[in-house]
């Protein structure tokens, strides 16, 4: 009788290990989904992406040659070149 009421003790422990066991881990998962799901929507947006940014530093530029043009800084020729070179021509 003594042996009977090892073994059933010992089921009795091993099924409550599992048991809790189990609770553990579905816990520890249930937390690591709770994180990966809060940093994602920390997660910042992408930025867009600003359409045509190297025409806008082009026509920046040739508004700063034809301003040097207007104050005599720069002859029509000189003007004329660096445009070209702006724009790339």
């Amino acid at each position: 009788m003594g042996l009977l009421r090892v073994a059933a003790t010992t089921a009795v422990i091993s099924g409550t290990a599992s048991a809790v066991g189990g609770r553990v881990n579905r816990r520890q998962a249930a937390a690591a989904q709770q994180q990966q799901q809060a940093a994602a929507a920390a997660a910042p947006a992408p930025m867009p992406v600003a359409a045509a940014p190297a025409q806008d530093d082009e026509m920046a530029q040739i508004e700063k040659l034809a301003s040097m043009h207007s104050q005599g800084l720069l002859t029509d020729e000189e003007f004329a070149a660096a445009k070209a070179k702006a724009l790339g021509i």
